[in-house]
C-alpha cells in the first residue's frame, strides 16, 4: 500500500485529495497545508520550505507527490524531490516557464507553429507603448508575463485602456509579474480548457471542462481565479479534440523536450476555439481551479496509478475512465472579492447541502475554529453536483448551494450558462 503527500490547500487540492483517497492502492493521503474540508480525507500538515518536505517523504516513505498549486512548481520543487529519487507529479522548474512566462509559452508558439494570437512581448514601456500605436488590433489584451493569480489579463476595449493597463502593470500594479508585458490581439470565440497528462515525451488527453473567469452573471466585472466550471463542455468536439492534440498539445511536447526542458505532469491549455481552429490563449502547469472539481467529479479510474504512470515516465492511459454524466462546480466566495474581503465569518448548512445525493463540497479557503467552519480566503467552497446532463447537474448544485447559510459570501447564480 502507498502513502501520498498532496501540496496545496485549495478546492483543486481537496479534489485530488478526495479522488486519490479512493485508489485500492492507497493506503493514507496527507496534504500540506491542507484545509478544513481536506481534514476529512487526508491528515493535515505544515511543512514549511522544501527541506521539510523531503525530510517528510524520506521519514514517511511517501510513494509519490502531488503538487497542486503553480508557485511550488516555479520554485522548482519538483527538481529537488527528483535529486532525492522522491517521484513528483509535476514539471520542473524550466518546464513550468510555460505558466510562469507567457513571453516564454509564446516564443514557443511563434518558433514551432502552434496556433495562438498574435502578439509582442516586452520588458520596456516605451518599446510596449509603440508597439500598440503600431498596431490596428480592434480589442487589445495586456498580460503580465508573470504569476498574478489568475488576475494579470486585461481585455481593453480601446487602445487608451490599453495604454492604461500597460502603465499600471509596469507602474507595479502586479508586483514583478508585470515587469514584462504581453500585448496580443483580442480572439473572437469560445474558450475552453483542455487537459493532457504526460511524461516527458508522451502526453494524453486528461479532460476537458469550461470556466468562468468573471466575477458577476453575464460574463461581467473583473476577471478572478474561476468562479464555477461545468464538464464535459458540449462545444468541445471530437474533432476539436483531435484538432488540439495534434497542433497543439503534441507539438508543445516534441517543442519542450527540442529545448531541453521535457515537461511532466498536467497540461492545462486554456483555448479560443475560433472560426479558424483551435488558438492557444495560455498554458497552466497544473491542474486548473476550478476545474478540477468538476473533473474529479466525473473521473472513476484509479487516478494514483495514473499519476504514478506520468511521475515514472510511462504514462498508462489504461487508468483514465470519465463518467458520461456532467458535472457543475459553483464557487462561493468572500463578499468583496476579487477585491478585499473580510475572514474569519462562520459558515453553516454545509453538512445539509452535502447530503444531497451526487453532491460534493469541497473546501478552499476554509479553517475549523471552536468546532465551526470559517472563512479564510476569497474563493472559499465549490459546491459540485453530477447529473445525467448539464442542466440537471447545475440545478443540483444551487439547490445544494441554497442551503448554506453565509451571509457574508456571494456566487455567480448562472454557471454553465452556455451550454444549459
Amino acid at each position: 500500500m502507498n502513502k501520498v503527500l498532496v501540496i496545496g490547500g485549495g478546492g483543486r487540492e481537496h479534489a485530488l485529495c478526495w479522488r486519490l483517497k479512493q485508489s485500492p492502492s492507497v493506503s493514507a493521503i496527507f496534504c500540506a497545508p491542507g484545509n478544513a474540508g481536506i481534514a476529512a480525507d487526508a491528515t493535515c500538515l505544515n511543512l514549511n520550505g522544501t527541506d521539510a518536505v523531503v525530510d517528510f517523504c524520506k521519514s514517511e516513505n511517501i510513494a509519490l507527490v502531488v503538487i497542486g498549486p503553480e508557485q511550488p512548481l516555479v520554485d522548482g520543487l519538483t527538481d529537488r524531490l527528483k535529486l532525492e529519487n522522491i517521484p513528483v507529479f509535476g514539471p520542473s522548474k524550466a518546464a513550468a516557464q510555460l505558466e510562469a512566462s507567457k513571453g516564454f509559452m509564446k516564443d514557443l508558439c511563434r518558433k514551432y507553429s502552434i496556433p495562438t494570437a498574435a502578439y509582442g512581448f516586452f520588458s520596456d514601456k516605451k518599446e510596449a507603448l509603440a508597439f500598440l500605436d503600431s498596431r490596428n488590433f480592434q480589442k487589445i489584451v495586456v498580460k503580465a508575463d508573470g504569476l498574478a493569480a489568475g488576475k494579470g489579463v486585461i481585455i481593453a476595449e480601446s487602445k487608451k485602456e490599453a495604454v492604461l493597463a500597460v502603465e499600471d502593470m509596469f507602474s507595479g500594479e502586479f508586483g514583478s509579474a508585470g515587469s514584462q508585458v504581453v500585448i496580443e490581439e483580442f480572439l473572437e470565440g469560445r474558450e475552453a480548457s483542455f487537459f493532457a497528462v504526460c511524461d516527458g515525451k508522451k502526453a494524453v488527453e486528461f479532460a476537458f471542462a469550461q470556466d468562468h473567469k468573471r466575477v458577476y452573471d453575464g460574463d461581467k466585472g473583473p476577471n478572478t481565479g474561476g468562479m464555477g466550471t461545468y464538464s464535459p463542455a458540449p462545444l468541445v468536439t471530437d474533432a476539436i479534440r483531435k484538432e488540439v492534440m495534434e497542433k497543439i498539445i503534441n507539438p508543445t511536447m516534441t517543442a519542450m523536450e527540442k529545448e531541453g526542458c521535457s515537461f511532466s505532469g498536467v497540461l492545462f491549455a486554456g483555448l479560443m476555439l475560433t472560426k479558424d481552429g483551435a488558438k492557444l490563449l495560455e498554458y497552466n502547469v497544473r491542474f486548473g481551479d476550478p476545474e478540477t472539481q468538476s473533473m474529479m467529479m466525473r473521473f472513476d479510474g484509479d487516478l494514483f496509478e495514473l499519476l504514478l504512470s506520468c511521475a515514472n515516465g510511462k504514462v498508462d492511459e489504461k487508468f483514465i475512465s470519465l463518467s458520461k454524466q456532467s458535472a457543475v462546480c459553483v464557487v462561493i466566495c468572500a463578499k468583496g472579492y476579487p477585491g478585499t474581503y473580510e475572514k474569519g465569518s462562520v459558515i453553516s448548512g454545509l453538512k445539509k447541502a452535502a447530503s444531497l445525493p451526487g453532491v460534493k463540497i469541497f473546501h478552499a479557503g476554509t479553517a475549523e475554529k471552536d468546532g465551526n467552519i470559517i472563512s479564510v480566503g476569497g474563493r472559499v467552497l465549490g459546491v459540485t453536483a453530477l447529473g445525467h446532463t448539464i442542466k440537471e447537474a447545475q440545478e443540483l448544485a444551487y439547490k445544494a448551494v441554497d442551503l448554506i447559510e453565509w451571509p457574508q459570501g456571494f456566487c455567480r447564480r448562472d454557471i454553465a450558462w452556455q451550454a444549459v
